[in-house]
Order: C-alpha cells, then sequence, then structure tokens
C-alpha cells in the first residue's frame, strides 16, 4: 500500500480551518528562554534513534519543528538546508522534528502537499529535498513537543553549549523564500550564542501551520458526518456536453474520470479520486466523473456514486453510440475504462491515463502544474 495512502486513512478530518494557516492553542506551553533542552529519544528517517546526547560535542544546537504537509514549513525547507550547511564548519547542529500526529491532520491542510506528516513520508521528503540534517518523528507520542511546545511549523529554538534554551521564536520574517528577508532572527541568535553574547532579541512570533496535536483526532468521526451530509448528484450529459467538459472553461484545474459499475479497475480506483478531490478542491482542482453505465442504469450508478459521497459534478452519458462518446472525450483514448485526464483551464490536456491510475504519479502531475504548488502564495 502506498505511504500516501496509509496516511490517509488516518487523515480522514473535518473542514473546519480556512485559512489554512492558524495558531495553536495556548494549551501547550513554549519553553521559556533560560530553560534546559528537555531530554527526547525519538527515531529519525535514516534508521537511528537519537537523544539529546547525540549532539553534546556541538557548541550550539539548533531544533527546528518542521513537517511535511505544511506550505511555510516547505517554503522554509531550502533555507534549514543551508544554514545546517553555513553553520557546520561553526561546530553548530541542526535536528529537525516532526510534532504532528498524522490522525490530527484534516484534509484541507493537506492542499499544499504530496506527502502527508507520517513517518514513512518524511524519509521521502527529506530524500527528495536532501536534507542534510537529521529528521525526527515525534508524532506518534509527541512526549518531546510537548516538552518543547512549538507553537507553528516551522519553530525553531537555539540552545547554547550548556543546552540553555537563547532563542525561540521564527526563522526569519520573510515566508516568500522568492523575496529577501530583513531580519534573519535565527541565524542572528546563532551569530550572538556563538559569540558569546547575550541575544538581542530572544524570542520572536511564530507564523505557520498550528502543530496537530494528537488530541484533535476526534476531527477525523467530524470529517465522516460532514461529508456524509454533502449532496451527490448525477446528471446526464451528451456527447457534445462531453466535449464542453473537457474544453474545460472554468478557472479551474479540472480532473475528469471516466468510469463504470461494471468496471472492476473503475470501482477499485474511485475512493482515490475522491481522496484527490477532497484534499484538492480548495486549491482549484475540480473533479468531474463521467459514468460509462447505460442510462437504464443510473439508479445503480447514482447508489454507487452515493456510498463514495463523490459529491463534485457526476455525469452519465446518455448517448447510444459510446465511440461518439470516445471521440468527444479524447481522440486519443483507444476506450477501454477507466480513463482519467487533467485539464487546463485553456483546454490543454496535461495528463491522460487509459487503466488504473498511480497515485503518487498524478499527484506529482497535480503539484507541476503552475496552478498548485507547494508554497502558499
Amino acid at each position: 500500500m502506498k505511504n500516501w495512502k496509509i496516511h490517509i486513512s488516518f487523515a480522514l478530518a473535518l473542514l473546519l480551518c480556512t485559512p489554512i494557516f492558524c495558531f495553536a492553542a495556548d494549551e501547550h506551553k513554549t519553553l521559556a528562554i533560560g530553560a534546559q533542552a528537555p531530554e527526547f529519544s525519538l527515531p529519525g528517517i535514516d534508521g537511528k534513534t537519537y537523544t539529546l546526547q547525540s549532539f553534546k560535542n556541538a557548541k550550539v544546537l539548533v531544533v527546528v519543528f518542521m513537517c511535511n504537509h505544511c506550505p511555510t514549513s516547505q517554503a522554509y525547507e531550502d533555507r534549514v538546508i543551508k544554514l545546517s550547511s553555513d553553520y557546520a564548519s561553526k561546530n553548530v547542529s541542526v535536528v529537525a522534528i516532526n510534532p504532528n500526529n498524522p490522525a490530527s491532520l484534516r484534509y484541507d491542510e493537506l492542499g499544499y502537499s504530496d506527502l502527508g506528516d507520517s513517518f514513512e513520508e518524511m524519509k521521502v521528503r527529506a530524500k527528495d529535498k536532501g536534507f542534510n540534517f537529521p529528521y525526527l518523528y515525534d508524532g506518534e507520542t509527541e512526549v518531546a513537543s510537548n516538552k518543547y511546545g512549538p507553537v507553528a511549523t516551522p519553530h525553531i529554538f537555539v540552545f547554547d553549549k550548556d543546552r540553555k534554551l537563547r532563542y525561540n521564536g521564527r526563522i526569519d520574517d520573510m515566508e516568500n523564500p522568492a523575496k529577501t528577508p530583513k531580519s534573519q532572527d535565527a541565524r542572528n541568535a546563532i551569530d550572538a550564542v556563538l559569540a558569546g553574547k547575550e541575544v538581542a532579541v530572544p524570542v520572536t512570533k511564530t507564523f505557520g501551520c498550528s502543530v496537530k496535536w494528537a488530541e484533535k483526532k476526534d476531527w477525523i468521526d467530524k470529517a465522516q458526518i460532514q461529508w456524509a451530509k454533502e449532496p451527490v448528484k448525477l446528471d446526464t450529459i451528451s456527447a457534445a456536453g462531453i466535449a464542453t467538459v473537457v474544453k474545460n472553461h472554468s478557472d479551474r484545474l479540472r480532473m475528469i474520470n471516466l468510469w463504470a459499475t461494471w468496471c472492476g479497475p473503475c470501482v477499485a480506483e474511485f475512493d482515490d479520486l475522491v481522496t484527490l478531490n477532497r484534499l484538492y478542491r480548495d486549491r482549484g482542482l475540480e473533479f468531474v466523473s463521467i459514468s460509462a453505465d447505460d442510462p437504464a442504469n443510473k439508479d445503480k450508478a447514482l447508489k454507487f456514486l452515493q456510498r463514495k459521497q463523490s459529491s463534485g459534478t457526476n455525469y452519465i452519458y446518455t448517448g447510444d453510440d459510446k465511440y461518439k462518446m470516445i471521440e468527444a472525450v479524447d481522440p486519443k483514448w483507444d476506450g477501454a475504462l477507466p480513463y482519467t485526464m487533467l485539464v487546463d483551464p485553456d483546454g490543454k490536456v496535461v495528463y491522460s491515463h487509459q487503466g488504473a491510475i498511480d497515485i503518487e504519479e498524478l499527484k506529482k502531475v497535480i503539484w507541476n502544474n503552475p496552478m498548485m504548488g507547494r508554497i502558499y502564495k
């Protein structure tokens, strides 16, 4: 089973928070300046177990709470990599901890990522980005995260050689990586500690995605209730109507799936398509399903869609000539089901696949589309 599917099975949650960014509640107290670095024992994506003693020789220890899914955290990934590289020769150790419990992550919070926050997905992100620092998982128990008390991701903590906290807060004051920060807060703090000086500004506010604490797991049940309330309709469509759908005169990236209740692969992959819709519909993805069932079986097709809670746009082809349907969808399509397409607002087909989809491949195509992306804009 794909790693992201394991995560998604845990991540059913209520679409409650708009916008994506929100501050954590005050129930998790942030470590105070001057406090001793709390002990921890956490698994790293490299197969090793890390403790505070793993970094005993470092003059400065930098602990960054970050994650996979958050657009702000992703916006800072390259800067954390560079910080680790720039200060390695000065005996500064950087370690990242993912504090998020995957079971508490809502679908709308996955709208800026092709990966969730599970341990297995952390391995993928670290490999893709070339992390040059240990990346540790604390989502299972959150024992260490509760001791440090990060507000959001990313949240950085800077400790001196005696492991006293000298700085906590933001990395810098500019989320957008395409722009230049005016205040390099974390670097200023590290430089001050290395020089044996007081940190001028020891605490700054932290902006990003709230930490997904384990107590938020009840959102899973709330999500099921919410989605069950969304209406599911099945309208009829002609070949000419299908041609209009494919031209996509909307302002959204349109995912079109041709399927039928009698098609085994169609039925097997339909949950994945519904999941993609829930993940990215708030980002500008539109899901359109077109059933190739006989119009006489419309009720059967509708019941299937209702079971799958497919609250996107659903059609059933009403023409007698299936070959007109095929030509209307895509002249390059051979006609075998299922058939899936991604169409830009200008009608350009950016992805088409006959047969069962590779969900990871499709997600990468979505993320490579200019309309999407990992970073909040």
